[in-house]
């Protein structure tokens, strides 16, 4: 498996404003990777990145605190903050932080609620996974696209709950998740189109697709948009690139698609629950996907969304719905559930 060159370092606030629909991110709306935006959605993305977030709040949560005298169940010890790298030292905090807030004990949805929180406020990046010509694992706290920013959670969550807490292990878990069958081998080995994300993940246990079971319609398209927008991915120039990515658009067509109508997110809010992974379905022809995030329950009980904002940093738009209708494009979402693969249930501690 190739890791990037170290650990990358604070990342400057540049490329942003392109939405995740664009191949430049991590991984596409669709979850299309990597290359130049295409000239079909420019105008779209542009609308995208003016959408008011007046209304979102850069201030996370306040978390209770918890009876010190609690059995901590995995002490952490990292390296001596003056050897490490900026990145390493963000996940240093994030991770004596849940050991004080004994965070393992609770149910994994409050997990990555808690963990996703750590992040408000950090810069939206755009191209993260796609500055190599080789395809390498890249890892970031610094800076996230809207992809690259589920997955930092979830494998940051999923290491606190089996009381994990090493940087080897977030990086296991980052590949487990990105990649087809949970390994990386090439450029292709990517899961590129974010339904294909979500199918992969829900094979392997990791997550399971709820957008059925909700009421969930079908979700009628041909997903091709890598292939038809080639010129807009370096990595497309590579032949057998190409005609890689080609066989798992034609797979792609066996995969059903279902997403919940945009007018119809609210009736949902009592089935939802924090860190549920959103995917804002999309209009645009031959993607599925143009946007992803979490469910994040707010301080007044409402489902808001917290996500890696193209405006220019992570943060939480207060009621779901509104968020998803505020996009043009955006015409419903797909809900992903993370699955606690823990072999027993915690004993858990009262709801933050």
């Amino acid at each position: 498996m190739k890791k990037s060159s170290n650990r990358p370092k604070l990342l400057p606030l540049a490329i942003f404003g392109s939405l995740t629909l664009l191949p430049a991110f991590g991984t596409l709306g669709g979850t299309v990777t990597g290359g130049t935006p295409p000239k079909t959605p420019s105008a779209f993305m542009t609308e995208v990145a003016e959408v008011p977030i007046a209304q979102e709040t850069s201030e996370p949560r306040e978390l209770p605190l918890i009876d010190p005298n609690a059995e901590d169940p995995g002490d952490v010890e990292l390296p001596d903050p003056v050897e490490v790298e900026p990145q390493d030292l963000k996940f240093k905090e994030v991770m004596q932080w849940a050991s004080a807030q004994n965070l393992s004990r609770r149910p994994l949805s409050e997990i990555i609620s808690g963990v996703a929180g750590q992040f408000i406020g950090a810069p939206y990046v755009a191209g993260l996974l796609d500055k190599s010509p080789d395809e390498t694992l890249v890892v970031s706290l610094a800076g996230f696209d809207c992809v690259l920013f589920i997955e930092t959670v979830l494998a940051i969550a999923r290491g606190i709950a089996a009381q994990d807490y090493t940087y080897q292990g977030l990086e296991n878990r980052v590949e487990e998740q990105r990649y087809r069958d949970g390994k990386l081998t090439d450029y292709c080995s990517r899961l590129h189109y974010f339904s294909d994300w979500i199918y992969d993940n829900s094979k392997r246990g990791l997550v399971e697709n709820i957008t059925q079971s909700l009421g969930g319609i079908p979700l009628n398209k041909t997903l091709n948009f890598m292939t038809q927008n080639r010129q807009s991915y370096p990595q497309l120039a590579d032949d057998g690139n190409y005609e890689c990515i080609r066989q798992v658009e034609a797979k792609l067509k066996d995969v059903s698609l279902t997403y919940i109508p945009k007018d119809q997110i609210s009736t949902l809010y009592d089935r939802l629950q924090p860190g549920d992974i959103i995917a804002a379905a999309t209009d645009i022809e031959g993607l599925d996907v143009s946007h992803t995030g979490l469910v994040y329950q707010s301080k007044d009980g409402k489902m808001a969304f917290i996500h890696a904002s193209p405006s220019g940093q992570v943060t939480v738009a207060p009621d779901l719905q509104s968020y998803v209708q505020a996009v043009e494009g955006q015409i419903g979402i797909i809900v992903a559930r993370p699955l606690d693969t823990r072999p027993e249930p915690p004993d858990t501690l009262p709801s933050f």
